[in-house]
């Protein structure tokens, strides 16, 4: 038990002395992180609220789709983009396997089903009477599909912290795309990964409490943003 107190103590330490390579690795991993999450609701909301209201065929299928992918093992999705970056491979010209513009991918792979599904799910939600009658006032569909959203907004904002949760954890895919190399595509995960793997348990909890620490700031600022939205109405 002493090698775990001193542990944690060393790690406060090394948090509150202002470490230049935690904090670099926390906004690095802040950054990919973010940029994954908005790109995936960017895309992810507008095409689950399109796949709820609209009748197609094989739409069942579609959405088991979209539901099997919220389970994406993140090491496949790690995988496919890093086989498509590679140099011999169709997306190899760009040059980002290896870079944090890598590793967004990866991590929007993941996010996009679990934000598209989870916004089917709130649009299903949706009484199929008020978007019809929308559509009779003269509004186009993706304006009648705004005007829903507006009104399941907070279920919506609840896909992107449940995206945002998944990805500041994420591991497997970011180790495999970036490759975890230093001051360039390190991340909080892959490092805490590394250090424990090397030992160093001071560093590696340090950076947990970091990832821990960051994960709830982000996650509380959004639930606050929801839930403030909630005693206004």
């Amino acid at each position: 038990m002493d090698f775990i107190a001193e542990g944690f103590l060393k790690a406060l330490h090394l948090i509150f002395s202002g470490n230049a390579e935690i904090f670099a690795i926390a906004r690095l991993s802040l950054a990919v992180s973010l940029a994954a999450t908005a790109l995936a609701v960017l895309a992810g909301v507008p095409l689950g609220s399109w796949i709820a209201v609209k009748k197609f065929p094989l739409k069942k299928l579609l959405i088991a789709l979209v539901n099997t992918g919220m389970g994406l093992p993140p090491v496949v999705a790690g995988l496919v983009v890093m086989l498509f970056l590679a140099r011999s491979g169709p997306l190899g010209f760009l040059n980002w396997l290896y870079t944090p513009k890598g590793m967004i991918i990866a991590q929007f792979i993941i996010a996009l089903p679990i934000i598209t599904a989870l916004s089917i799910s709130a649009m299903q939600s949706v009484d199929p009477k008020f978007y019809q009658q929308v559509l009779t006032l003269g509004a186009s569909d993706w304006q009648a599909i705004k005007v829903c959203l507006k009104e399941i907004r907070l279920t919506v904002l609840a896909a992107v912290i449940a995206g945002f949760g998944r990805l500041v954890a994420e591991v497997g895919a970011v180790m495999i795309v970036g490759g975890n190399i230093r001051h360039q595509t390190r991340m909080l995960t892959t490092a805490t990964v590394m250090e424990t793997q090397m030992g160093n348990f001071d560093m590696a909890i340090a950076i947990g409490l970091v990832l821990l620490t960051l994960g709830f700031i982000v996650n509380l600022a959004l639930t606050l943003i929801q839930q403030n939205k909630v005693l206004a109405r």
